[in-house]
This record gives C-alpha cells, sequence and structure tokens, in this order.
C-alpha cells in the first residue's frame, strides 16, 4: 500500500513522541523531522531513525525540492503557527495543529471527525480537551448541558516550555471548545501543573449542569461508558476512574490517562494523548487523500 507522506514541525516532546507512533502506522510515511535546534534530541533521534532532519524551520523544508509531505503535524508553539499555518496553506499541505492556535476548525477525533476532513488546517484543541470533552459531549448528547466545567491536573514534569508558554492559549482554547465541540452552552476550562514526586498522571474532572428537569441517569450513564470506549480504541491508558456522580442535575465524571510510554514517561497521558489524537486524524485524512486519488 502507497503510504500518505507526513512531517513533523517541531522537536521536542510531542514531536519525539509522534516520531515513535507514526514509525507504526501503515497508512503514514513519515519523512522528515523539522526543527531550529540542531543538536535537539528530537533532530538526533530522527537522524538516527533515517528520517530528513531539517534544523532551519519550516521555511528550510519547503525551501528543499527533496523533501515531501501531503500532511504536517504543527508541534511548535500558538503564536508560531500563525506563522506555519500561512505558509502551509500557501503550499497545499494540510496542517494538523498541536498547539492552542485554533486558526483551523475544533477537532476531537471521537466528537466530530467526520466534519472536518475537507479542512485544510484543524485544531487538536488542547490535551485537556481531548481528554474531558468527549465525556461533556457523552452528555450533552442525550441531555441538554446548560454549564460544563473542566480541570485538567498534570505532573509538572510533563509540562514543557511549550505547554507552560500557552497556558493562557490552553485555558481560552478549551472553554471555546466545550461549548463549540462539547455542545455545552457556557463552559470553563482550568489547568493545574502538579509538582508532586513521584509524578502523577494526568487527571481530570468534568463537572456539567444538565437543564432543570432534563436529567436521565441512565442514558447518561450508558452515553458515558460508549464514549468512554471510543477513545480508549486510540488511547489504551484513557479510562474513567469511578461511576458518574449525580447530584441533582450536576453530573461530575472523573477521569485518568496513563501514557502509551513510547517516546514519554507513562505519568505524561496530557501529551500522549495529543498525539494519539493526533495519528489518529492524520490517517483519517489519508484515507481521504487516497479515496480522492483514485476517484
Amino acid at each position: 500500500m502507497t503510504k500518505v507522506k507526513v512531517a513533523i514541525l517541531g522537536s521536542g516532546n510531542i514531536g519525539s513522541d509522534l516520531m515513535v507512533k507514526l514509525g507504526r502506522s501503515e497508512i503514514l510515511e513519515l519523512t522528515a523531522v523539522i526543527g531550529i535546534d540542531p543538536n535537539s534530541d528530537g533532530l538526533r533521534r530522527a537522524r538516527e531513525l533515517g528520517y530528513a532532519a531539517v534544523d532551519s524551520g519550516i521555511d528550510g523544508f519547503l525551501a528543499d525540492p527533496k523533501l515531501e509531505a501531503d500532511i504536517i503535524f504543527d508541534a511548535t508553539s500558538a503564536k508560531a503557527h500563525l506563522y506555519n499555518a500561512k505558509v502551509l496553506k500557501e503550499a497545499g499541505i494540510k496542517a494538523i495543529d498541536m498547539t492552542p492556535a485554533a486558526v483551523g476548525p475544533l477537532l476531537c477525533p471521537a466528537v466530530n471527525m467526520g466534519s472536518n476532513l475537507d479542512e485544510d488546517n484543524i485544531n487538536l484543541i488542547t490535551c485537556g480537551g481531548q481528554a474531558t470533552i468527549p465525556m461533556v459531549y457523552a452528555v450533552s448528547r442525550v441531555c441538554p448541558v446548560d454549564y460544563a466545567e473542566i480541570v485538567a491536573t498534570i505532573s509538572s514534569r510533563s509540562a514543557g516550555p511549550g505547554t507552560r508558554a500557552n497556558i493562557d492559549e490552553f485555558t481560552e482554547t478549551t472553554s471555546r471548545a466545550v461549548v463549540e465541540v462539547g455542545g455545552a452552552k457556557k463552559g470553563k476550562a482550568i489547568m493545574i501543573l502538579n509538582p508532586a514526586e513521584p509524578p502523577i498522571i494526568m487527571r481530570d474532572t468534568v463537572y456539567t449542569l444538565v437543564e432543570e428537569g432534563k436529567m436521565n441517569e441512565e442514558a447518561i450513564r450508558k452515553s458515558i461508558d460508549e464514549m468512554a470506549k471510543v477513545v480508549q480504541s486510540y488511547v489504551s491508558g484513557y479510562r474513567l476512574r469511578t461511576e458518574p456522580v449525580f447530584d441533582g442535575n450536576k453530573v461530575t465524571i472523573f477521569l485518568e490517562v496513563e501514557g502509551a510510554g513510547d517516546y514519554l514517561p507513562k505519568y505524561a497521558g496530557n501529551l500522549d494523548i495529543m498525539t494519539a489524537a493526533g495519528v489518529r486524524v492524520a490517517e483519517e485524512f489519508a484515507k481521504k487523500i487516497k479515496t480522492s486519488a483514485t476517484v
């Protein structure tokens, strides 16, 4: 099978973990890892694995006629993506934005994959969004949700420079996605960096307020269980910590995300869920590209 060519922009933790996951894909072929620091661990690993290692950024990649990609993962920063999105669009390359820049439509594979496959730039929201928005949607698709609030708690050791630089964007983009993708009428997002040692795995709490008189506990329980299985199909360490808690019109859901341990430690489930979601989206893009090419 002819694979669809992809590249990674950003040679940090997320880019390095993507490298491992893409190596297992049956439909995606990684061609290059792009960074700006020639001494970064990500570019060193790319060279060792036989991929092109570009240390002159996206402009260097696009200037080299020997390098190709139909899809590029942008694992840089929200600020950098504003420029990257422009040049990738001009080059006719699909962008999967792993930052909270939210230039393109917000996408969570478990919720709204099919409606975004024709877009040239999609945004994967945030790690907290990928973990919690499926649960907000699980409630809202069976009962109207007036308000939803998510609290994402991650180990401070799994929050690198990129994550820390994007905390404001995390809050804004996730809050927006709770409404636009999750289906709540109003939404709020909070991130907590926990310095505990040994490092904790990612834990998330989802609060939803169902419209008065519209609560259906049985339907919500079933919907939550079904949604958890959907996310687990591409994030094996995703799980419910307890049964959902019902209190009047409030539903509280407790989650945890353990990483796969590819490049990142298992406690870094916050980063792992992003890379796993990114690969799932890229594979769906690739199927669409291959189908279009045969028509």
